[in-house]
């Protein structure tokens, strides 16, 4: 292939108007090592017209090799883009997303399943929650129209003209009830407590609180499911988040739980600051970039790439070396499905790649289904997944 064909071919490429001959034609550019020093000088001269959704099929191993040779170099700040840290380069670089399970998927495709005429399976969830008040008023949070929803002891709750829920003191509070914010699965909603602090609550999760959150001269809350808190600072106060067999303190600072009763432990990922989790008799302080692991009365921290834990937060589905069947139940709760194993489905599979929580259903099956590292099959509610 002569230098002008393989410019032709790359700038049909950015512009996503590749045939799908032409796309084989181009992964095979990209696989023919031979070619890299071409290819590269043509990824640094059209660096700002990649967007973040050009995508090609690319085997993780050539991905990786890629990424390597490109982070080698210098790169100015005018090149970071919003992706996994890891692959962020690569993929603005060259148009594509390494994955884990050599997972990779076109824009054509993405464009097919959202074209008006075709069916697509399982529409994305939903900003909306349910607040339940101290009376046991229950208010549909995506029904109730901004403004002022109601008041319980001296707090005064409202919704936003973006739909977040506020809390507000207005007068002399009382402690009174206990409020909840809950999700179903396919909601996500966040709330602003009295002390300014902000929670964003995943699907299939709740928040309980007392209206000016104070219990014991700690502002206190209870979570079931997986929250980001983004704690606003008080010394006289300690923020406390109780969540199954574990308590987590923090004076502020910014913090993911994951405590959903169908994962094998709680974790807690420190994004700023520093927390100190009490489970099973033993207590620890997280730093930034660690996770704290509790389990059966154990305590364990680790290192993680705080990006994976967030994903959600951030309206993606970042599943780069995940437990394929924790990614599965992640996609699970987004829309409101079950998920069914074969018994061929071993445990110790591995997943990978990004996608938008705003695709459908059927996109985010039919990219991991491409990588032939399982199939799916859709009945009704249930995917059910085999080899």
């Amino acid at each position: 292939m002569d230098t002008n064909n393989i410019d032709a071919l790359y700038k049909r490429y950015l512009e996503k108007n590749m045939s799908p001959q032409e796309l084989e034609e181009f992964r095979l550019l990209i696989l023919d090592t031979g070619r890299e020093d071409m290819l590269d000088e043509r990824m640094e001269r059209h660096w700002n017209e990649l967007t973040e959704d050009a995508m090609v099929f690319l085997p993780g191993n050539k991905a990786d090799q890629l990424f390597g040779r490109i982070i080698s170099q210098p790169l100015p700040k005018a090149r970071k883009v919003r992706l996994l840290p890891r692959i962020a380069i690569a993929a603005a670089a060259v148009g594509i997303i390494a994955l884990g399970i050599s997972l990779f998927f076109t824009p054509h495709k993405f464009k097919a399943a959202m074209e008006p005429g075709n069916q697509t399976l399982g529409a994305p969830g939903t900003n909306s929650a349910t607040l339940t008040l101290s009376n046991g008023r229950a208010i549909r949070l995506s029904d109730a129209a901004s403004g002022k929803l109601a008041a319980d002891a001296g707090v005064v709750i409202s919704k936003s003209p973006t739909g977040q829920l506020i809390y507000e003191i207005k007068g002399n509070s009382g402690h009174g009830g206990i409020n909840k914010l809950s999700t179903a699965n396919g909601e996500t909603y966040q709330v602003r407590l009295p002390d300014g602090s902000d929670v964003w609550l995943n699907a299939a999760s709740s928040l309980s609180y007392a209206p000016d959150l104070l219990r014991d001269g700690k502002r206190s809350v209870q979570l079931e499911g997986e929250a980001y808190f983004s704690i606003t600072k008080d010394q006289a106060h300690p923020f406390i988040v109780q969540s199954k067999d574990q308590q987590i303190e923090v004076l502020g600072t910014q913090f993911n739980v994951n405590a959903y009763a169908d994962e094998p432990v709680v974790a807690t990922t420190l994004l700023k600051g520093s927390v100190s989790i009490t489970a099973g008799g033993q207590k620890k302080k997280i730093h930034p970039g660690e996770q704290a692991q509790s389990s059966a009365g154990r305590l364990a921290v680790q290192k993680v790439e705080v990006d994976n834990i967030i994903d959600w937060k951030n309206g993606d589905f970042a599943l780069n070396h995940v437990e394929f069947k924790t990614a599965m139940r992640k996609i699970a709760r987004w829309y409101d499905m079950e998920v069914v194993y074969d018994q061929g489905v071993p445990d110790n599979l591995e997943s990978g790649g990004w996608i938008s929580r705003q695709q459908p259903l059927s996109a985010v099956l039919k990219s991991i289904e491409a990588s032939g590292l399982v199939k799916f099959r859709v009945e009704g509610r249930k995917i059910y997944v085999m080899q």
